[in-house]
């Protein structure tokens, strides 16, 4: 590590397939070391759903201004997802990781190699299920798709399987504890 790299913050791309347990993994690492491991939020034209507010979720916005932010090159990394816009804020990014802060990325396979080809040195990791089986129970028992989404879903998790050789850090959560543990080891590896 250079004495450059040593005053700033890293930036960890945390992926996985839906329901592998991304969040709440991430959720305990942010809550765990704040002030100094922040959140990367991302910003959407999609409307609010249910409490979601402005900031916390996600930063919302229009289509016409996302649309601008993509020409002003503002976004790490952006997608159009079902008809609505998600990107990666550059300047947050950027930010925090020169004020020497680490930042956590919840983010698909896709959004983290183009985050990745543009910050070599961002943390890949990948958080893997114990089993499709595994997989497929818990998001039925989010109780959130219908059949036809979780087709789909069981089909994007095997893709997003195969790019987990692509990650330099690959945990399976099994025991959510365990992985925890595991997560914290990997985090602290680089913030200290």
């Amino acid at each position: 590590m250079t004495s450059e790299q040593s005053k700033k913050g890293y930036m960890f791309i945390v992926s996985g397939p839906s329901g592998v347990g991304k969040t709440v993994l991430c959720n305990f690492i942010v809550d765990k070391y704040k002030p100094n491991v922040v959140y990367s939020i991302s910003t959407t034209s999609r409307k609010p759903r249910g409490g979601e507010k402005d900031g916390q979720e996600y930063n919302f916005c229009t289509a016409t201004e996302f649309e601008k932010e993509i020409k002003e090159n503002a976004f790490a990394e952006w997608a159009c997802v079902h008809g609505n816009y998600y990107g990666t804020p550059r300047k947050f990014l950027v930010d925090n990781v020169n004020a020497g802060k680490h930042v956590v990325l919840n983010i698909d396979v896709q959004g983290g190699m183009k985050i990745h080809e543009q910050y070599p040195e961002a943390v890949m990791i990948f958080i893997l299920p114990p089993s499709f089986e595994e997989l497929e129970h818990r998001i039925r028992g989010r109780n959130m798709d219908s059949e036809e989404s979780l087709k789909k879903r069981m089909i994007n998790a095997r893709k997003e399987i195969d790019c987990s050789k692509k990650y330099k850090h690959c945990l399976i959560n099994d025991d959510l504890e365990k992985a925890k543990e595991e997560l914290e080891k990997i985090f602290l590896s680089y913030m200290n």
